[in-house]
């Protein structure tokens, strides 16, 4: 932004709403420059927008997504379009996503009734190029041309401010998304246009609140298009359009739902049903041929409610193991089934004797167990199903394009904020030569570069790589299977987000830990076990306990999950945004009695419990905080 902003008389407005992070506090120490409005409440995209607008004095309003990288010469190119231009209104760009690849929102027809039935029900995807079906992207139009367009995109939104003045600014009854679609139909009946203008380009990172197949998408972006329908069209009109995007929530909303289940069911269903199917070959062949050599067989029971009961072991032991977690691990499902089968054989020698089958035939169950358990990851592993990837288990190979002392900073963060790094070579912004200071070539050579090191991911350094050179090489190499980051200058982070569909890694350093999947799950277990243990025992604990009336309240609370035994201390922090957990009881700071204790120095404490989450932290910060466990 600063450097595209470099001869051109800019006003920048940041809009906060409501975050939680410290942005607001970063903005103002590190970005004096910047009109920093701070709201207290998350009052959505639109209200958001028109409180910054109506503040701006330049001819020219820009809407621009926080999550978004745009090039050098981009505002000089926009403007001098607009001034020739008279007849535009408004103004969007081409978009790429994290890998480089064209974002087709960034040309858009009006959603009329038929546009939409033509989205919702696939056509428009069964026929890109289609200028019947595809009118909802405008497929048929060259997207390397400028063209006059219906919608523009709120990621990115050019505006004439003496336009805005006739039509008005976004509409506030759209929270969240649509009110980009509004004012730019709202600006062509002002007898305006809109223009796709592709000579300059933006990289648009996307992250979990857009994603396209959540829920949450499906319900608001669909009923901002009734908002829509019913302030634009015909009653008529309005009520077909309303009928098709109501059909198209709970059709979106059923497939979102059953792809979400399915995609967690899957692999525990497989397991049963295969383990089952061996378990139960086994034990046909261990009746016929060992027990009952002379004829007989086990009881219906052993059937319909031993192996039942010995499978749900196995599959819970393994969901407690990790052997469900992504990504796929085939050693935590061989745990998982070792773990359940101990339980198994404890359990049976508590039975009584005519419950006892056969040890030997559950010791087989438990082989056979692991074999089809493996076979099923191995055999999705081989078939490159994206989720049962092994490959997140191997050393990530990096290359850093960047000058040397921007390149050596990012390397030593990268290798600080990540425990499985392979190989970091660097990568000259300029042409430098390789084979120096860690460098082993210059961008001009970064394609080969990728195929002889077998390259995991690039990350290129915002401070010495102009932002059009970043988009033209994410563009020319989006068939190199390479995830690509950017290193703002100064930052203690590597951002990226690999496409429209994932957000991406977040390299921060000093926070890796507790926001893992079996450490979430483990922290659970652990808050719910020490509850009832703390139940049972509590006439003898409570003496120990400052406020034993609220000890027995926070017992509950932690059992039903509304609190934790341990959490972060409540205060801001802005250089790192800590990974949500529930509010804990207690706080890393009760591990250090009559210590006083900075701000600076409580945050720390609270980044630390993040980054070396352990079950072993928990047992030690409830022993020497015990006595505040009553704490409100």
């Amino acid at each position: 932004m600063k450097a595209a902003s470099q001869g051109i008389e800019t006003e920048v407005y940041v809009v906060d709403n409501a975050s939680v992070d410290g942005s607001v506090k970063m903005v103002r120490e590190k970005f004096p420059d910047v009109k920093c409005i701070a709201n207290h409440e998350n009052i959505g995209f639109a209200r958001a927008n028109n409180l910054a607008i109506e503040k701006a004095a330049g001819e020219f309003i820009l809407l621009l997504n926080p999550d978004t990288v745009i090039e050098t010469d981009t505002f000089l190119k926009i403007i001098s379009f607009m001034d020739s231009h008279p007849d535009a209104g408004g103004l969007g760009v081409k978009m790429v996503d994290g890998k480089g690849k064209y974002l087709p929102e960034s040309k858009r027809g009006l959603p009329t009734p038929e546009v939409a039935f033509y989205k919702i029900f696939g056509l428009s995807r069964l026929f890109p190029r289609s200028e019947r079906f595809s009118r909802y992207h405008l497929g048929y139009l060259d997207k390397d041309q400028t063209h006059t367009v219906d919608i523009l995109a709120g990621a990115f939104m050019l505006l004439r401010k003496s336009v805005l003045e006739k039509t008005g600014l976004l509409d506030e009854q759209f929270f969240m998304y649509g009110e980009d679609i509004d004012l730019s139909y709202r600006i062509t009946l002002a007898g305006y246009k809109n223009y796709y203008f592709p000579e300059t380009r933006i990289i648009h990172y996307k992250g979990e609140s857009t994603k396209k197949g959540s829920l949450n998408y499906v319900f608001v972006f669909y009923n901002a298009m009734i908002i829509f329908a019913k302030k634009h069209f015909s009653k008529n009109n309005a009520r077909l359009f309303s009928f098709f995007i109501n059909l198209a929530i709970y059709f979106r909303a059923s497939l979102s739902l059953g792809h979400r289940i399915l995609r967690r069911a899957i692999l525990p269903l497989l397991d049963l049903l295969l383990t089952y199917a061996g378990i139960f070959v086994l034990a046909r062949y261990w009746e016929h041929n060992v027990i009952y050599p002379n004829g007989g067989h086990y009881p219906f029971e052993f059937y319909t409610l031993v192996l039942p009961a010995y499978l749900l072991i196995w599959i819970i032991s393994n969901y407690f193991s990790g052997g469900y977690d992504r990504p796929v691990k085939i050693w935590k499902s061989l745990q998982g089934i070792a773990t359940g089968t101990i339980i198994i054989l404890v359990v049976y020698a508590l039975l009584p004797v005519n419950f006892r089958f056969s040890r030997m035939l559950t010791i087989l169950g438990a082989v056979w167990g692991m074999v089809s358990m493996a076979g099923i990851r191995l055999f999705f592993h081989a078939m490159k199903l994206p989720d049962y990837r092994f490959s997140a288990d191997r050393s990530k190979r990096f290359i850093i394009v960047g000058e040397e002392e921007e390149a050596h900073r990012v390397a030593d963060l990268l290798k600080k904020a990540l425990s499985n790094t392979g190989f970091v070579g660097l990568v000259k912004a300029g042409n430098g030569a390789g084979d120096r200071n860690g460098f082993i070539g210059n961008l001009a050579q970064i394609k080969d570069i990728i195929t002889v090191f077998s390259i995991d991911e690039v990350i290129f350094c915002a401070r010495d790589v102009p932002a059009q050179d970043i988009i033209d090489q994410m563009s020319s190499l989006q068939d190199a299977e390479v995830d690509f980051k950017i290193a703002p200058p100064e930052s203690l982070s590597i951002i990226g987000s690999n496409s429209i569909n994932t957000a991406g890694d977040l390299y921060v350093i000093d926070i890796n830990s507790i926001n893992k999947v079996n450490n979430r799950r483990n922290k659970r277990v652990f808050d719910v076990i020490m509850s009832l243990a703390m139940l049972v025992t509590y006439p003898l604990t409570a003496v120990f306990v400052r406020n034993p009336g609220n000890f027995l309240l926070n017992i509950f609370k932690v059992i039903v999950g509304i609190r934790s035994w341990s959490g972060y201390y409540p205060i801001e922090s802005y250089d790192h945004k800590l990974p949500g957990i529930r509010q804990g009881v207690l706080y890393p700071i009760d591990a250090y009695r009559k210590i006083e204790m900075t701000d600076q120095t409580i945050s720390r404490l609270n980044i630390l419990y993040a980054r070396d989450y352990k079950l072993l932290n928990e047992f030690r910060l409830i022993f020497k905080g015990f006595q505040n466990l009553g704490r409100k």
